[in-house]
């Protein structure tokens, strides 16, 4: 078994999105890193990097898109995207692809550490058998497995990496300890020591599905409140005076992990026979958000006497949370069709997008800039920068604001979640 204070340990991250790059550099502080990435643009965009203040993470950190550079590691952490398919089933193909990688490089005492979000007991139902199978070498005898759930909020700037605590596990006790402890070399909030890889898989998957559920049920008040002419935002925070109120804001749920990760938990649900009806209702709730926003707004339309068909509509946001450029599984999205199914035209700007990537991943054109004047306006995504921005220029004799974050000041809106 190696040591964790062997000075030439060499880690293998495999995937260098928004997990793996810190990953990577945390542990070259300590230890010889590699980082792999099938995008060969990521690594030549990293390449360019310069760890400033950081001199050591700069001698111990390389960069690769070539799976020939991959072998004789002593770890490799494995930290590529988990999504869901086109009918919101597990999509493990890149999970897969990123193992099968591995196994064809590693050698016999290596250990495999996974750190994508998967279902309880996938790791090793499907993982750890391609990788026996590819590699030829025999589970918890020439290599070993451990699962260490990734737990990186992204854009979120008082918790970072190392300061968010990490669930470890491994696949025997001598494993589970040595991962544990390796971990702890970079995680200054700490670690906690699961029992089994399934406890550290389902730890992981409830997370975002209780968020999921949480959310769930703000949205469905917003929806309830909406009859009832009251202000969602002034029944939470009178609510949110009693110190054990849960502080949760209605909105659109898109974005790789609460909008993904309880599919999960339903396709193990499925698979041995039990029927989640409450995580699967949550779902269903913050999927319909979409065509709740785009309803309550043409209600306000007509109420203004403004003509809906052909109507110049204003969306401000498309990433999935604010000041953060990732717009993966975008809610903001299917708003924009719920739109256009009123004939409205509907325009999308957002100052932390990419245009070029938002028009690859949905054929959607984003404005460059604020030139024009709308019918309607609707604030998705609670970017700073939309908080005071002048809304007076963008807006026709008769308009209407939709504010579904609650954050507009500047002027008055018309409607709210």
């Amino acid at each position: 078994m190696h040591k964790i204070i062997k000075s030439k340990l060499k880690i293998a991250i495999i995937g260098l999105g928004y997990v793996g790059f810190p990953i990577a550099k945390a542990f070259a502080s300590h230890y010889e890193v590699l980082g792999y990435d099938i995008d060969s643009e990521r690594i030549s965009t990293l390449q360019q990097i310069s760890f400033t203040g950081n001199d050591e993470a700069n001698l111990n950190l390389s960069f690769t898109a070539n799976a020939n550079d991959l072998s004789d590691f002593d770890y490799y952490i494995i930290t590529v995207p988990t999504p869901v398919d086109a009918f919101n089933k597990p999509d493990f193909s890149l999970l897969n692809n990123a193992t099968k990688t591995v196994a064809k490089a590693m050698k016999k005492g290596a250990i495999v550490i996974f750190e994508s979000t998967v279902y309880p007991g996938a790791t090793e139902e499907i993982s750890v058998p391609l990788l026996e199978t590819v590699s030829g070498l025999t589970y918890n005898e020439a290599f070993f497995v451990a699962y260490s759930p990734e737990r990186i909020s992204i854009g979120d700037s008082k918790y970072s990496l190392k300061e968010i605590k990490k669930i470890t596990s491994g696949s025997t006790p001598a494993i589970a300890k040595q991962v544990d402890l390796l971990y702890q070399t970079i995680i200054k909030a700490g670690t906690y020591s699961a029992p089994s890889i399934q406890v550290a898989e389902a730890a992981k998957v409830i997370e975002n599905a209780q968020r999921d559920l949480n959310i769930a049920f703000v949205n469905e008040l917003a929806q309830f409140f909406s009859y009832l002419d009251l202000d969602t935002n002034e029944v939470l925070k009178a609510a949110a005076t009693k110190w054990n109120f849960m502080p949760f804001t209605p909105g659109l749920v898109g974005g790789h992990c609460i909008g993904v990760d309880p599919y999960y938990l339903l396709a193990k649900a499925n698979e041995v026979g039990f029927e989640p009806k409450l995580i699967q209702l949550g779902r269903i709730i913050n999927n319909n958000m979409s065509t709740f926003v785009a309803q309550q707004a043409v209600k306000l339309m007509l109420k203004k006497e403004i003509p809906v068909a052909n109507a110049k509509a204003l969306v401000l946001g498309i990433t999935i949370k604010e000041q953060v450029a990732d717009v993966r599984n975008s809610k903001v999205v299917d708003l924009v069709h719920e739109l256009e199914s009123y004939q409205i035209q509907a325009a999308v700007y957002d100052p932390f997008a990419d245009i070029k990537q938002v028009k690859a991943m949905y054929a959607l054109d984003l404005l460059s800039s604020l030139k024009d004047t709308y019918d309607l306006i609707i604030v998705a995504v609670a970017h700073h920068e939309f908080i005071n921005m002048n809304y007076k220029a963008l807006l026709k004799d008769k308009s209407v604001i939709f504010d579904v974050k609650s954050i507009v000041e500047s002027i008055a809106v018309d409607g709210r979640l």
